[in-house]
């Protein structure tokens, strides 16, 4: 998947990935009763983006029955009773001066908490229901007696113990309206969850860095992590190769560049532009690199620096001739921002502009325009999106031919609306259909995969999956002839699975049945033509970069057995290996094979094998998967497993679920929302045909997922424990009620559902590994493993089930690395450590190949 808005994208080798109405109160203090801190009003009147009319705030309907009826009507046109309660039986929510829980009071406090105290999805914030009628809900409410079972003066979340802990209406509440005992965990940094971390750390540390093993296991992935004959994968930029470099000397990295001629020598001349390991140095910083995005020009960089690997990032502008940051130069706090250069002194960003600012997901909502030397405070605002999208931002494409300039509004995580920035800076939404996803841009042509069918204006159908160019008009004015272009429609069996534009040409990697090949398309007299390059098959094909300044793209080639070769093309359609990986382990007596599983409801799921040649009889196996958020599980060449599992005689097994992109859109939406169970039918499915195959035994059969794959392993875990030996989670979804107020879980309720509406909670119960693992019945033993500082999932999700598990009497260890962001490892040694765990782990539970 993209990254797109908290993608919880996986790589197999770096492992992998509305609120309650009303519940925007800060979180309570660690002393049970206490309230929360004080919470300035006027951040809830900038958050309200309109102060409704009246400093006193008096309702001008006191008393009149003919609006309280109307009232009733707005209550329930606007779902207000699907938080509080049909007829008025609910919550209201906290009132908003002081934090409390308020059902009548003061009229204005009632107000408050209607008009100020949603955080996700509700019309009032989203200023479609005007401070009049919430004065007529307002008048409603007043109408009715007060509950009996309502806390007004209750703290929220107050303590262990909150009432309403995973929702605010009792009625939805989970285990019989118990509450959630190790809520207290979702404080991350708070002293009381951090010594339980610490003492997690420790009991599992001592028993898998005891074995044998460990040592032995992290020095081997060190050695091939920080190995100085990787290929030193970059972007290409006019006449350069940029490259993000780590090794036992930079174990923080060091970001440098050279000629692309130089590039393909076998040790090429670089120039260091950046060295973080003397950055965090000299600035007491824990720096961990995030990307850069340079001017036209080159002549100014924009840096994205996390302080220990989370999503959210300082953005400094830095100077790579000088080799030094820009004074005075574009800069942004610590937040998810994203900015784009616009022109050489103006960019376009989005960032914690303050209260109201972000959305619900925890990403810009608004676009400004910022020019070089002004305040951001000055920056004129270019769009505005909805508190309940996904988010916003500027993205600007830059090449020889042309700038196009956008504004991008993730409606959901799925689904978007572009718009093109005019010369007055207006903006005009193009019409193309939400599912478009942007894949980048040639001149003036926008290119897009469709993940709907789609039919254009006056033109034929397109079918969903296809890939398609879409011609911006100019300065207003369309050009001339037809605006949508068709490149490519996969078939059945196919899916494109990355794209790329550069200068002369727009690249897809086609994956038919799981492997790939790399297409290339030219536009020639208003005709788009397409070739395919002559690389190797039977694994996959990636595409690395392209110049959008010059002819150059390169590609690689990987599989289970095949080191990766890096390809150049020069613009040819001729591409030559330049770099390959030297063997990490022994292949030549391993074999891969693809064999298809039969789902429950009869759809045939691809997998791959890969085992000895000689194997004789069941062996220790690890099964990994994903199946979400359109991810192919594409072969992959990882020394990891090939040294430490393969070489040692295990089998290793991908599983090609459904909610991937293996077959494109429909592969992945097939296993969406009411559907998710499809993607663990499938996976269990997997596991039934290896162990009918005779390649191991449930005893022997472990699983591996990170990110929405540790919500796949954990849920399987829950389900069918009869089928699995042991469980590695990594970075995991598990408490599907209460993901969407954790992290930036509300950015993914198009992919799992929203648990606040009452249909959604009940397909998401029916499998919320949190909510069904249960005391007295057989799991096989599990291993978390989780990051303290990501900023994506979080570890709330690893350390609470981790806790619930733990309390019910089954075998978990728990391991959080402070570092590392989403990945859960911010260096070589970090990652080397987690690795080395994890297969520890797996041996010790399903034993030795």
């Amino acid at each position: 998947m993209r990254h797109r808005r908290g993608a919880l994208a996986p790589s197999l080798l770096t492992c992998l990935a509305l609120a309650s109405c009303g519940r925007q109160v800060a979180a309570p203090s660690s002393q049970a009763g206490a309230p929360p801190p004080a919470i300035r009003y006027e951040a809830h009147l900038a958050a309200g983006g309109l102060a409704p009319p009246g400093a006193a705030l008096r309702n001008p309907h006191q008393g009149d029955r003919a609006v309280a009826k109307s009232g009733a009507l707005l209550f329930t046109a606007m779902n207000c009773d699907g938080c509080h309660g049909g007829d008025g039986s609910g919550w209201v929510g906290p009132n908003l001066a002081d934090g409390r829980w308020r059902y009548g009071g003061a009229d204005a406090e009632v107000f408050n908490s209607i008009y100020y105290g949603r955080p996700k999805g509700m019309p009032a914030f989203g200023g479609t229901l005007g401070a009049e009628g919430v004065w007529t809900v307002v008048t409603y409410i007043r109408s009715l007696p007060v509950p009996g079972d309502v806390p007004t003066e209750s703290w929220v979340m107050a303590a262990d113990s909150a009432v309403g802990a995973d929702s605010v209406n009792r009625k939805h509440q989970t285990n019989g309206g118990a509450s959630d005992p190790y809520q207290w965990l979702e404080n991350i940094h708070g002293a009381k969850p951090i010594a339980w971390v610490k003492a997690q750390n420790a009991r599992s540390t001592a028993i898998l860095q005891a074995d044998p093993s460990y040592q032995k296991d992290y020095d081997a992935i060190l050695r091939v992590m920080d190995a100085t004959d990787r290929i030193p994968y970059g972007d290409l930029e006019h006449q350069y190769v940029f490259n993000f470099w780590q090794d036992a000397q930079h174990p923080k990295g060091v970001w440098r560049r050279t000629s692309i001629a130089d590039y393909a020598n076998a040790v090429p001349d670089w120039d260091i532009l950046l060295d973080l390991d003397r950055l965090a140095a000299d600035e007491h910083e824990n720096w961990v690199w995030k990307g850069a995005e340079c001017t036209p020009s080159l002549k100014h960089c924009l840096l994205h620096l996390s302080r220990g690997g989370g999503d959210a990032v300082v953005v400094r502008e830095f100077d790579p001739a000088a080799k030094a940051f820009v004074k005075d130069g574009f800069q942004l706090a610590e937040a998810k921002s994203s900015v784009s250069y616009l022109t050489e002194d103006a960019v376009l960003c989005g960032t914690d502009f303050g209260p109201g600012s972000m959305t619900a997901s925890g990403y810009p909502r608004i676009v400004k325009l910022w020019k070089r030397g002004e305040p951001l405070t000055d920056a004129r605002v270019i769009y505005e999106g909805r508190h309940d999208d996904v988010g916003a931002q500027g993205v600007v494409f830059h090449d020889a031919a042309a700038t196009i300039e956008l504004v991008q509004r993730d409606v959901s995580f799925f689904s978007a609306e572009y718009r093109a920035i005019a010369p007055d800076g207006t903006t005009r939404q193009l019409p193309l259909p939400l599912g478009a996803d942007l894949k980048g841009a040639q001149g003036r042509n926008l290119i897009f995969t469709l993940r709907e069918d789609w039919t254009p204006p006056g033109a034929a159908p397109i079918a969903k999956g296809s890939l398609i160019a879409y011609r911006v008009p100019e300065n207003g004015q369309a050009a001339a002839g037809a605006p949508v272009a068709v490149l490519y429609t996969p078939d059945a069996r196919s899916a494109i699975d990355e794209v790329a534009a550069g200068r002369d040409a727009v690249y897809a990697s086609i994956y038919h049945d799981v492997t790939g090949s790399i297409h290339v398309f030219r536009a020639a007299e208003g005709v788009w033509r397409h070739t395919t390059l002559t690389l190797p098959a039977g694994g996959s094909t990636h595409i690395v970069a392209a110049n959008a300044w010059g002819p150059e793209a390169q590609f690689r080639f990987e599989s289970y057995t095949m080191p990766t070769t890096l390809y150049a093309d020069a613009g040819d359609g001729r591409p030559a290996a330049i770099k390959s990986l030297p063997a990490r382990f022994d292949a030549s007596g391993l074999m891969t094979e693809q064999f298809f599983a039969t789902s429950r409801d009869g759809t045939q799921i691809p997998y791959f094998v890969t085992r000895s040649k000689t194997l004789a009889g069941p062996a220790p196996t690890v099964l990994y998967g994903y199946g979400g958020f359109e991810v192919s599980e594409t072969p992959s060449y990882s020394p990891n497993f090939g040294m430490l599992w393969l070489s040692r005689g295990g089998v290793f097994v991908v599983a090609n679920i459904r909610g991937g992109g293996e077959y494109g859109p429909a592969w992945h939406q097939a296993a969406l929302l009411q559907n998710r169970q499809k993607a663990y039918d499938d996976f269990q499915a997997v596991a039934q045909d290896i162990l009918k195959r005779g390649l191991t035994t449930p005893r022997q059969l472990g699983i591996m997922g990170g990110s929405n794959g540790g919500l796949l392993v954990s849920a399987n875990m829950v389900q069918r424990p009869d089928l699995f030996g042991a469980v590695v989670c990594q970075v995991p979804l598990i408490d599907m009620i209460r993901y969407t107020h954790i992290g930036a879980g509300a950015s993914w309720a198009a992919e799992y559902g929203d648990p606040a509406r009452p249909a959604d909670r009940g397909w998401i119960m029916k499998y919320s590994p949190y909510q069904n693992v249960k005391a007295g019945k057989r799991y096989p033993p599990v291993l978390f493993v989780t990051a303290t500082s990501d900023d994506r999932v979080t570890p709330v999700h690893a350390r609470k089930m981790a806790a619930r598990m733990e309390a019910q009497g089954h075998e978990v260890l728990f391991y959080e690395n402070t570092d590392g962001g989403h990945a859960a490892a911010a260096n070589h040694k970090q990652a080397a450590e987690m690795w080395a765990l994890s297969f520890v782990y797996l041996t010790q539970k399903l034993g030795p190949g």
